[in-house]
């Protein structure tokens, strides 16, 4: 992973937003040099692909802080699933295109959670209904992104090792 926020950083909010955009570097890091090709080709028995891999990111962000935090309306939020629930990409995407949507999901959930406190709840109606349990925190949202990048940053390093024997950090 990239070096990650400054050590300087006191503030617990700047420091789990750092904490994010450093893996959002970190996984097209891990991603650089894989052709079209290996981008949309499966090395693991789940089948899933580096390009899912990515869409999936985008998506578990989207439903987590603009239709969770938020409560804004999203269509299709599990839009990176099938019907059984594997991970699937929209048809005919190719890497510029995702990485565009990627980069472009980024900057609306950095719209969606700027200016807000750690300790905010995420609105009723949207992700959460309010009638089932209490809404969750932005930093407990935070915190549940992170070790879902921490996760899949995890498994991309596998990936990529069985793809071309490049060795993540």
């Amino acid at each position: 992973m990239r070096n990650g926020p400054a050590r300087e950083i006191e503030d617990p909010g700047q420091l789990l937003v750092g904490y994010l955009v450093s893996y959002r570097g970190a996984l097209w890091d891990k991603l650089a040099g894989l052709d079209e090709e290996a981008f949309h080709t499966s090395r693991v028995p789940s089948a899933w692909t580096p390009a899912q891999l990515v869409w999936h990111l985008a998506m578990m962000e989207r439903r987590w802080f603009v239709w969770g935090f938020r409560g804004e309306p999203v269509d299709d939020p599990w839009g990176d699933h099938d019907a059984e629930g594997r991970w699937t990409l929209p048809d005919g995407i190719d890497v510029a295109e995702l990485r565009r949507r990627y980069w472009e999901q980024a900057e609306r959930v950095a719209e969606a959670v700027a200016g807000a406190a750690l300790a905010e709840r995420a609105a009723v109606g949207g992700r959460f209904d309010g009638t089932v349990e209490t809404p969750p925190t932005l930093g407990w949202i935070l915190c549940h992104v992170l070790q879902e990048y921490a996760r899949h940053l995890g498994q991309l390093d596998v990936v990529r090792e069985l793809t071309d024997g490049t060795v993540g950090d």
